[in-house]
């Protein structure tokens, strides 16, 4: 990605994708103290640009921030003005959008004291992020050996950066093994989330999703949520253990990047008929609609470029 023909807001400025450089001694690079979010901009009717769920992703990057006890120096207004421009200077139709607030060189120890506060945004075309088979067909999936971290271990309502190593580590483990995605436990053994999503499972016509006990509070999975409900489909918060994932008659992954991924397999056990169920599919089809600004009812969650 060094090569990309794009350029990159970086403080408060555009500069050529080569020359969004930081120092070696970066303190967010050595100790993982950071926020991100992760954002998708489609291709709508008549060729038209539009963010999904903007407002939220925004306000979710400064609660991270605040959290994780980072002051961005900019405002959501600015944030959100800058994801817009840099969007619009790329002349991108569809993009995924990386915004980042990460502690800079300066004192180098654990505690990061008066280090500057960086922050870039980053656009480029992505497509589905594990694979246009997988949204269509399904994903298989193993529980990894490595757990869900505990609420008292790390701040699991913000997205930081060092959280992320966690999800490498079981993400490389199953994937080496030949499996697209990794299921996480919790401390106490319940299934959490995947590497990058949030999960739901149905049973009897009902969906179940873990309560966000241990997991980030993800706005696809909102998304999914509100969906639902307007169906009139029952939604059941609960823990569930991996059996019980085993006889789902339906499973599904939800994040930004993830969209909505079928799961037919996990721990080499089949899904229900081992293909995406009808709630899956209807749930699915209604939030791509909805991304590609097709369904006027969630109009609400889309900011049209202009």
């Amino acid at each position: 990605m060094t090569e990309m023909p794009y350029k990159i807001w970086f403080n408060g400025k555009l500069v050529d994708w080569k020359d969004a450089n930081v120092h070696v001694l970066t303190h967010t690079l050595h100790y993982g103290l950071g926020v991100f979010e992760g954002i998708r901009a489609y291709e709508c009717q008549e060729g038209k640009t539009a963010i999904f769920r903007l407002s939220e992703h925004v306000k979710r990057m400064f609660t991270s921030a605040h959290i994780a006890n980072i002051k961005i120096p900019f405002t959501k207004e600015e944030i959100t003005e800058a994801i817009l421009n840099t969007i619009k200077e790329n002349n991108l139709i569809s993009c995924y959008i990386r915004p980042l607030a990460f502690i800079g060189d300066g004192v180098m120890g654990v505690h990061p004291k008066d280090n500057p506060i960086n922050v870039i945004i980053a656009v480029w075309p992505w497509g589905a992020y594990l694979g246009e088979d997988g949204v269509n067909n399904g994903i298989r999936t193993k529980v990894s050996s490595f757990t869900r971290m505990h609420v008292n271990a790390s701040m699991t309502k913000a997205k930081i950066c060092g959280n992320y190593v966690n999800s490498i580590y079981a993400k490389m483990e199953v994937t080496s093994l030949g499996y697209d995605e990794a299921i996480l436990l919790d401390a106490d053994g319940y299934v959490a989330e995947g590497s990058g999503e949030n999960i739901f499972i149905v049973r009897y016509g009902r969906l179940i999703t873990p309560p966000l006990t241990s997991t980030l509070e993800g706005i696809t999975r909102n998304t999914v949520i509100e969906i639902a409900e307007d169906l009139g489909i029952k939604i059941s918060y609960q823990r569930f253990t991996r059996d019980e994932f085993y006889i789902a008659d339906e499973a599904f992954l939800t994040g930004t990047a993830a969209e909505v991924t079928p799961v037919r397999e996990i721990d080499d056990r089949a899904i229900g008929t081992g293909k995406p169920g009808k709630i899956t599919k209807t749930i699915q089809k209604i939030y791509f609609d909805t991304v590609q600004g097709k369904n006027k009812k969630y109009k609400k969650w889309l900011t049209y470029l202009t």
